[in-house]
C-alpha cells in the first residue's frame, strides 16, 4: 500500500498528509454519495418538506487519522456545502471546514497524479 501526499486547500491555507491511492477512491465514493444526498434535499426543497438524508462520515487510519463530516441537511446546493475535517495523530489536532468543492477538486488532483 503506497502512500502519497494530499494537500488539502483551505480558506486559510492549506495541510499534507500521507495518503494511499485506495482510500482517496474510497473518499471519492462517499463523497459522490454525498452529492446524491445533497441534490435529493435541493430536489425536494421546492416541493415541501424534503426527508432528512445521512449525514456523511469518512474516517481513514493511517500515518494520521482522517475524518471527512458532512450533514447535507443544512445546505441549499452541492455548490454551498462545507465539510468539517478532523486531522490528527499523536502530537497534533487539526479541526477545521472546508468548501465540498474545494475538497472535491484536490482529490480529483490526487487521484489524477497517483494514477
Amino acid at each position: 500500500m503506497s502512500t502519497s501526499p494530499l494537500t488539502l486547500n483551505l480558506a486559510d491555507g492549506s495541510v499534507s498528509f500521507s495518503f494511499t491511492a485506495d482510500a482517496a477512491r474510497d473518499l471519492k465514493s462517499a463523497i459522490a454519495q454525498l452529492m446524491q444526498s445533497l441534490k435529493a434535499t435541493t430536489q425536494a426543497s421546492g416541493s415541501g418538506r424534503p426527508t432528512p438524508q445521512k449525514p456523511m462520515e469518512y474516517q481513514f487510519s493511517g500515518n494520521v487519522f482522517l475524518e471527512v463530516f458532512c450533514n447535507p441537511n443544512i445546505y441549499g446546493s452541492p455548490f454551498a456545502a462545507k465539510v468539517l475535517i478532523t486531522l490528527r495523530d499523536d502530537r497534533i489536532r487539526l479541526s477545521t471546514e472546508a468548501e465540498l468543492t474545494r475538497l472535491i477538486d484536490d482529490l480529483n488532483q490526487y487521484l489524477e497524479q497517483a494514477g
